[in-house]
């Protein structure tokens, strides 16, 4: 995995020995710094998006890291083979991080927390279920930020909330394993999530289910979930992958956006 100096803001690539490293969840917003910007970084420094990389690193900073990651900065997705290679490594590479930070872009303080886009989207789900640590206090695990980067709280302490906000028990966002939930009920937390390429609503939960399989882009999202089904197949007997139910019909075998009300 690449690694970002948090003081140089130049990419460092890890195969062993990975140090640790503060790790970024966020929604994607307008110009944000590629790969590619950083071979320029008087370039990169116009884009909106390095005030971003910059409030990360002097976060991670503050929390004693050299390093962070940063999906937008640290992954060249001009390469088909290493964007499947990171979002097949993504769920671990959170569940490995020292610290995830939650920035919530859209949030000004803790009254607005429960109605952001962060809470809407494919991709967060694993970020937020993947870090492994829950403590209550904001020295350790995964930390929550406004968009002004004032702290809004911890995983741990919010986690009442977060179960309010997204359905999800607050065992699953503690310290019970994800195994331990039906493949049904793994399926609801994302219901209502969206993803901007249909494919990725799909993609975004291999991690949760512990599974691996190439990405397909133009696929669509009706195969590229058949083909997570038969990859979950493989390796569970949970009959409960087939029964959901949609707000119009129950469907299986097949499954479309907003598919995974839980039903058992």
């Amino acid at each position: 995995m690449r690694l970002l100096d948090t003081r140089t803001f130049t990419l460092e690539s890890y195969f062993d020995d990975v140090p640790p490293y503060a790790i970024l969840s966020h929604c994607w917003e307008e110009e944000e710094v590629i790969f590619s910007d950083l071979q320029d970084l008087d370039a990169a420094r116009r884009k909106k998006g390095f005030v971003k990389i910059e409030n990360t690193c002097a976060q991670a900073i503050k929390d004693g890291f050299d390093y962070c990651w940063i999906d937008t900065c640290c992954i060249q997705k001009d390469s088909s083979a290493e964007l499947s290679e990171a979002i097949n490594s993504m769920f671990a590479w959170y569940k490995s991080s020292s610290k995830c930070y939650a920035y919530l872009a859209d949030v000004k303080d803790s009254d607005d927390f429960a109605e952001s886009k962060w809470f809407t989207r494919a991709w967060t789900l694993q970020e937020l279920l993947a870090p492994s640590h829950i403590q209550t206090d904001a020295e350790t695990g995964m930390e929550f930020f406004s968009r002004d980067w004032v702290s809004l709280g911890s995983k741990g302490g919010l986690s009442t909330t977060i179960s309010k906000i997204t359905g999800i028990p607050k065992e699953y966002l503690e310290r019970t394993s994800l195994d331990k939930a039906s493949i049904s009920m793994r399926m609801s937390w994302a219901a209502e999530r969206q993803a901007t390429r249909s494919e990725d609503i799909a993609y975004s939960l291999l991690g949760i289910f512990d599974v691996n399989m190439p990405l397909l882009y133009g696929e669509g999202k009706y195969k590229a979930f058949r083909r997570l089904q038969e990859e979950i197949m493989k390796i569970s007997e949970d009959e409960t992958l087939f029964a959901w139910e949609t707000k119009q019909r129950t469907w299986y075998h097949s499954a479309p956006t907003n598919l995974y009300r839980h039903t058992t």
